[in-house]
């Protein structure tokens, strides 16, 4: 499964807010953590924020792009109808 994020580092707390429909009709997970985007500590930040909301191991979770952006993809592996489910139930 593949999911878009947009991500908000140095937040005032980690949580996830939700789904959220950008202008381009896509929908993104928003994400926030205090972790600051140095040399990929709130990459790291969210995929253990993710991991553990999705209830799977951190290496469960790939950065596929957006290493430096807000804008993010993650594969994440695992039974696509329980991660779904586990999704609709965050946001």
């Amino acid at each position: 499964m593949t999911l878009h994020l947009r991500v908000t580092p140095n937040a005032g707390a980690d949580r996830i807010d939700g789904t959220e429909l950008r202008d381009d009709g896509t929908a993104v997970l928003r994400v926030r953590v205090t972790a600051v985007p140095d040399k990929g500590k709130a990459n790291a930040a969210v995929i253990g924020m993710l991991a553990k909301a999705l209830g799977v191991p951190k290496s469960a979770l790939t950065l596929v792009s957006g290493d430096t952006a807000r804008l993010k993809t993650i594969d994440v592996a695992g039974d696509p109808a329980a991660l779904a489910a586990r999704i609709d139930a965050i946001g």
